[in-house]
């Protein structure tokens, strides 16, 4: 239940257009939606500002599509991650409208766009082309919880000098997502070049010693540039949504205030 749908109900209640026992039906799911298989948080739009994403792995495609039917009733977007292909095909038979990326693992199910509501800038950079599926992840969240977003791809410190090429629009960034496998270098350097914010993803990409990600992640947590923050290995969702959460700061209007 969204802020804007909350307010249309309480809306029609005063003006005599809805009952009270009308909006007494469309309410009493606010808080959450027991589906026997899943509890939907409805409330969490109004909480934190963007509805509950379903996490897809471990659920199959009947159950993603009954988690799916219920919140599009209440919300303006709904969103799936770590989704495979042929669960995916299950679910666009059914919302015809809803668009799957097949390389980030990603489905978003959408009334409308959404509204930029995000202060600042987003960039989204990857050290390497195997990276990319990670990076879009990041960049497709952040773009549905209403950021402007810009991503570059393929810069890594394996040749340094593709990264200086960018230098302008990473200067004019005001939160960046630097996403590396191998030994995770990236985020330092560019958080070296920067003031603002920098969320290192670390991936699972590399040889037998990157530990499926760990050497990556140790690097990143080990950093010294001390303007970044790091997710867990391969949580592109993760970074996009803090990042989107710090381009959202100054724009947060549930603060309770004295």
């Amino acid at each position: 239940m969204n802020r804007d749908n909350l307010t249309r109900i309480l809306s029609m209640v005063a003006n005599g257009s809805l009952s009270v026992k009308g909006a007494r039906t469309k309410l009493e799911t606010i808080s959450f939606e027991n589906i026997d298989y899943a509890q939907i948080d409805h409330h969490r739009s109004l909480r934190k500002g963007f509805p509950e994403v379903i996490f897809s792995e471990g659920k199959t495609s009947a159950q993603i599509i009954g988690i799916m039917k219920k919140m599009i009733i209440h919300e303006n977007i709904v969103l799936a991650t770590r989704l495979e292909k042929e669960k995916a095909k299950k679910i666009t038979a059914v919302f015809k409208d809803a668009q799957y990326f097949q390389e980030a693992k990603f489905l978003w199910l959408k009334k409308k766009e959404p509204d930029i509501t995000g202060r600042g800038k987003i960039l989204v950079l990857s050290a390497g082309t195997s990276d990319i599926p990670v990076a879009k992840e990041a960049f497709l969240t952040a773009q549905a919880m209403g950021n402007r977003v810009e991503s570059i791809f393929d810069v890594g410190v394996a040749g340094i000098h593709r990264l200086f090429a960018h230098q302008k629009q990473i200067m004019n960034a005001d939160v960046l997502i630097v996403v590396a496998g191998m030994e995770g270098a990236l985020p330092s350097v560019v958080a070296g070049m920067i003031q603002a914010p920098v969320i290192a993803v670390p991936t699972s990409i590399g040889y037998g010693t990157s530990f499926g990600g760990m050497a990556a992640l140790l690097g990143m947590l080990n950093s010294c540039s001390s303007n970044i923050a790091v997710v867990n290995i391969d949580n592109g969702f993760g970074a996009g949504y803090m990042a989107s959460s710090i381009n959202h700061v100054s724009n947060n209007n549930l603060k309770v205030r004295d």
